[in-house]
């Protein structure tokens, strides 16, 4: 017998009956079948913060010789154990050289890191401290600003600073300070940069205007302005 060449759903009935029988069948099955789960992006998004709450934190503080090498040992160790460097600061302090750093990653490789920064510790005369923490949480009643203080080198100026601004309630951030001689007259200079967290019901134009007479009193040259993001 000649198949049918009419097309559609008539098709299947064609041919032989053998034929016929399965063709019937495979339509009967295609139409009972479960439909496949379909990932949407709200499932992909779900996903990511499933495993973003799986990630663990730790604080690294490490200080040790000034030599060449160093942060490169240390970085090594965090990335050959599965951790990554969520924030970094590193300096010279003298002649030793200091590091701060949070590292993210899963409970075996934090684990993991643990073990060997504290055997790096032991056989390259490094002190490390190891503290497992949480990131902190955006803060969105308050806004952000870059300090900048340059004068003559002399004591209290970082303590002076912090008074002024934890007398209002305001956060300090981060702060970072040099000592430097003057390019022409080589007099001993000091440099504060700093980031405040200044409250959203803190009057700004009122608060630089404290500021810059704070400064004044002190002869510190002085920049508050938002942290350009």
């Amino acid at each position: 017998m000649t198949p049918s060449k009419k097309g559609g759903a008539a098709d299947v009935t064609s041919g032989t009956p053998g034929e016929a029988s399965l063709a019937a069948r495979v339509q009967r099955e295609g139409r009972n079948r479960p439909l496949l789960p379909v990932h949407s992006a709200t499932a992909g998004r779900q996903k990511h913060s499933a495993t973003e709450k799986m990630k663990q934190h730790l604080a690294v503080s490490a200080i040790g010789s000034d030599r060449t090498g160093m942060v490169h040992e240390l970085t090594r160790i965090i990335s050959e154990s599965g951790g990554n460097i969520s924030e970094s600061r590193m300096a010279n302090l003298g002649t030793e050289f200091a590091m701060l750093l949070l590292v993210s990653g899963n409970w075996h490789a934090l684990a993991k890191l643990e073990t060997e920064l504290k055997r790096l510790a032991e056989t390259n005369n490094l002190s490390i401290h190891l503290r497992r923490t949480e990131p902190r949480a955006p803060r969105t009643d308050m806004l952000p600003y870059s300090i900048d203080v340059v004068c003559l080198d002399q004591s209290g100026i970082v303590s002076g600073l912090a008074g002024f601004f934890a007398t209002r309630g305001i956060d300090i951030a981060e702060v970072s300070t040099r000592s430097y001689p003057a390019a022409h007259t080589g007099a001993p200079m000091f440099a504060v940069q700093m980031i405040v967290n200044v409250p959203s019901r803190i009057h700004v134009a009122h608060l630089r205007e404290e500021f810059m007479e704070f400064c004044d009193s002190l002869n510190l040259d002085a920049i508050l302005e938002p942290v350009k993001s």
